[in-house]
């Protein structure tokens, strides 16, 4: 089969792929060494993209209700119940709830569709909740949405200050690209955490900063840098304004190092440190734009490049990393409620004049929209009589999910379009449409670096599933909008947005695409990746080196901040912070990762971060069950007692969702605080209350099919011999071999138990033609086994004595939890040979073990195993 060249759906780094079909519905997946987002490196989640792409639990025909329905009566009513919410109620009555996994051309389709012919801003995007209050630095700062950097800088810096991002494990390849760069010259990493991550553990320096305190030490930094005499004098006379005032606000900092928990001498290498070198990058994220404060850090962060004017030049700048494959895109075709499309603002009448006119639409929407907070608050209260939402799961991603669920439950009428049937927001709709999945579209995607890169299709799409952008055309010609929506393919409709970039760079906006405008489809079939602006003379680089910025006086913004509180603090009712965030192996709400038995090795079951301290206090000992309750939610979830997170504080991955765990959403636990400017929920911190889950029994069970459980703790994960699972009960069964039937649906497999009633341990194997399909093994305290054997036990078919023992024969070691998900290579595994081979670095362990050689996303967990034994590790 030939291969194709794609771009992972993933992270926003925007990797390169090359996909070559099995022939079989599946593909072979590899970095594609051509590409200059990864240069053929991938991460653990791109390497096994191949294992997600199987058609089971895919929606594969309309529904409306429960029944299938056939694709003219679902877009029928469609349109009609749009079209009557609108004349009944006014356009802002409906609204679009997309996402950064759409491309950009199905993103320009519904952006024009609400905004420009339905005529309300009422389209907000997933990426609201991880971009937008970057968005609104950058915006503030420049004028536009620039980010001025390239991945380039990263590796030309002399110090990458790393802040609110765990760079391992959420944008990995660029960490592997970092990490490649320090061991070819002098750079110098820093991370700024409240959390010893991964991330920290590969930094030269690593501030463990109050969290929340990142506006206090960047306006600290900027008072060094005045104090110092590091100002670009020069650079700010003729290129900068506001900085007095941001210099006055930021000296009122009193005790800079109690502000920000660090210790004053390291507070002082690192303010020396950026002061006195002149390539820094500072590289942010999650953890800086995820609070009520979002856009004053980020705006904080720039400060210090505009003082120092660091900025626009190799090496140098304020460089956000985006979490989605297509934030970027979403953004450029003004996919957030505040934006038009190629960067123009729906404030200015001009610029709405402009678009309408290019549109030639019937209309324009003249304010702002609902961001997605107050979008779906406006379902709940009964204000959004029909919303469409599509490619994201907001009944798990959104703060306070469980209240967003019923919100959804309170929309009049409902649409979801989705490649996967069951999510817990598309058993929610009144009508689902699926759409084409990864591998069956094509069209763009936008990365971090301002790269526009293609996505192709490699596979077929199955049964009635079709393209997004098509969809959407559908339901506007349904509409009586048949003039504006008659594409035939993403080709014409990039064409298009890319003719609308040409007319608002006239207009003085960054986004300049008019060296793509005109393309034939073979051209924009062919195009490789292409960093902007494109224009007819110039194409990609940095923004910025001349001073030149988009603001009314083209000169930059530096802004007067002074830190305020979050709404969220700490209680005697609640007396723990919550944070949460991603982890290395797993995506979103898992409607793709959760799919690969090679990402759920790593981590199987939600769990819960909690400093020895707090557990000891609250009688809370390793791998217990912990309850976790705030005024919003609950979950349940498995302890994880570590001083990588600070006294009082908690952290929770965000990924588990109803198919996965019974009460693991911790998205359900979080409040719905957003930035005041940016809108952008506060997802870092939630005061919180944990107790021990008092289960009277626990159990762990491996299985060939699909385990189905019905109450108390349980959570299950794909593995490569089927499925595994975490379980624990409030009450115990009547029967262990009548509850192991029922959960392995095996009424009649025949059946081997060993039970102790005295110590409450008991342990059932059930076998079909004399081979172990299923074993569940339970005791009253949390089940003590070698796991990774008896995940592979069923596949291997290893003897039912070994199995029903859950321990290895003697003599055989334990490779205990999996670090290397690409080699299935386990700690103790690693940890041994370490010991008995005295490897000494990163690279001996991969040529002794090969953990670490494939995607590399593991290597920052080698390293720690190798500080945790040697006391300082090997970086090469």
């Amino acid at each position: 089969m030939k291969a194709v060249r794609t771009t992972c759906p993933y992270c926003g780094v925007g990797c390169g792929i090359i996909a070559t079909p099995d022939g079989a519905g599946g593909a072979k997946i590899e970095g594609d060494p051509e590409h200059p987002a990864n240069f053929g490196r991938l991460c653990s989640k791109g390497t096994a993209l191949g294992e997600t792409l199987d058609l089971e639990g895919r929606l594969l025909a309309p529904h409306i209700g429960q029944r299938e329905a056939g694709w003219d009566e679902a877009l029928d009513l469609v349109a009609d119940k749009f079209s009557t919410a609108i004349k009944e109620h006014g356009a802002d009555s409906v609204a679009f709830y997309v996402s950064g996994q759409l491309l950009t051309e199905d993103y320009y389709v519904a952006n024009k569709l609400m905004k420009g012919y339905i005529g309300s801003a009422n389209i907000d995007t997933n990426s609201r909740l991880c971009m937008a209050s970057s968005v609104a630095g950058h915006k503030r700062a420049f004028g536009t949405d620039t980010v001025p950097g390239t991945y380039e800088d990263i590796e030309e810096a002399d110090l990458v200050v790393l802040v609110g991002s765990n760079l391992a494990w959420c944008h990995p390849v660029l960490h592997q690209r970092l990490m490649a760069a320090k061991e070819m010259r002098d750079l110098t990493i820093v991370n700024i955490d409240p959390r010893r991550t991964s991330t920290a553990e590969m930094a030269d320096i690593h501030l463990a900063i109050k969290p929340g305190a990142d506006l206090h030490l960047f306006n600290g930094l900027l008072t060094h840098i005045v104090e110092n005499n590091a100002v670009d004098a020069d650079y700010v006379k003729n290129h900068v304004s506001g900085f007095e005032a941001a210099v006055e606000a930021a000296k009122s900092e009193s005790d800079l190092a109690e502000a920000c928990g660090l210790p004053p001498a390291q507070l002082d290498t690192f303010l020396k440190l950026w002061t006195g070198t002149k390539k820094v990058v500072t590289v942010y994220s999650q953890g800086v734009n995820q609070t009520t404060s979002g856009t004053d850090k980020v705006n904080a962060i720039i400060n210090c490049h505009l003082a120092t004017g660091r900025i626009g030049q190799a090496g140098m700048g304020p460089f956000s990393v985006t979490g989605q494959p297509n934030a970027m895109g979403g953004r450029e075709v003004g996919g957030l409620a505040n934006m038009l499309a190629s960067h123009l603002e729906i404030t200015n009448p001009h610029h709405r004049a402009t678009v309408q006119k290019f549109w030639d639409s019937p209309r324009i929407a003249d304010h702002m929209g609902l961001k997605a907070v107050d979008l779906f608050n406006a379902c709940a209260e009964g204000k959004i009589k029909a919303l469409w939402i599509m490619g994201t799961n907001p009944a798990v991603s959104l703060p306070r999910a469980d209240y967003v669920r019923e919100a959804i439950k309170n929309c009049e009428f409902v649409v979801v379009s989705d490649p996967v049937k069951t999510t817990e927001t598309t058993v929610l709709a009144d009508v689902l449409l699926p759409v084409n999945a990864w591998g069956e579209k094509g069209g763009t995607v936008t990365n971090s670096e301002r790269r526009i890169s293609r996505q192709r299709a490699f596979l077929e799409p199955p049964a009635m599933a079709k393209p997004d952008w098509e969809v959407l055309s559908d339901v506007a010609r349904r509409m009586g909008f048949t003039k504006g929506f008659d594409y035939s393919n993403p080709a014409e409709i990039f064409d298009e947005y890319t003719r609308l970039c040409a007319v608002a760079a006239h207009q003085g906006v960054d986004l300049d695409l008019s060296g793509l405008a005109g393309m034939s489809a073979q051209a924009y079939n062919d195009m490789s990746p292409v960093q902007w602006p494109v224009s007819t003379t110039h194409t990609g680089g940095r923004f910025f080196a001349d001073g030149r910025f988009y603001t009314e006086n083209g000169r930059a913004n530096m802004l007067a901040l002074t830190p305020r509180a979050s709404p969220s603090q700490a209680s005697a009712a609640y007396p723990l912070l919550l944070n949460t965030g991603r982890i290395r192996d797993q995506w979103h709400t898992m409607t793709r990762s959760g799919k690969s038995a090679t990402l759920s090795q790593h981590y199987a079951e939600p769990f819960v971060e909690i400093h020895p301290e707090d557990a000891e206090e609250l009688e809370i000992s390793a791998a217990d069950i912990i309850a976790v309750n705030s005024t919003d939610g609950h979950i349940v979830a498995r302890a994880l007692i570590t001083d990588r997170t600070q006294k009082g504080h908690v952290f929770a991955p965000m990924h588990w969702s109803g198919p996965w765990a019974a009460n693991g959403r911790a998205t359900s636990l979080v409040a719905a605080n957003t930035d005041p400017i940016s809108g952008q929920p506060e997802s870092k911190r939630t005061a919180v209350r944990v107790q021990k889950f008092q289960a009277e029994w626990f159990g762990f069970a491996v299985s060939m099919q699909e385990p189905q459980f019905s109450s108390g703790y349980w959570a299950k994960a794909r593995c490569h011999s089927g499925w595994r699972a975490e379980l624990a009960g409030l009450a115990k069964p009547d029967d262990w071999e009548v509850f192991a039937r029922q959960v392995f649906k095996a009424p009649e497999a025949k059946a081997v138990l060993m039970s102790d009633a005295g110590n409450g341990t008991a342990r059932v194997a059930l076998l079909k033609n004399s081979k172990v399909i299923a074993a569940l093994y339970i005791s009253r305290e949390p089940v003590a086994l070698a796991r990774s054997f008896l995940v592979d036990s069923l596949a291997k078919e290893s003897p039912l004595q070994s199995i029903l023992a859950g321990r290895l024969s003697a003599g055989q070691p334990d490779p205990g939890p999996t670090i290397c998900s690409c080699f299935s290579v386990g700690a103790n595994t690693i940890a041994e040979a370490i010991k008995s081979q005295n490897l000494r670095s990163l690279d001996e362990i991969g040529t002794a073990l090969h953990a670490g050689t494939n995607c590399g996303s593991c290597r920052p967990e080698l390293g720690f195993l190798l500080k945790t034994i040697y006391g300082q590790p090997s970086l090469v």
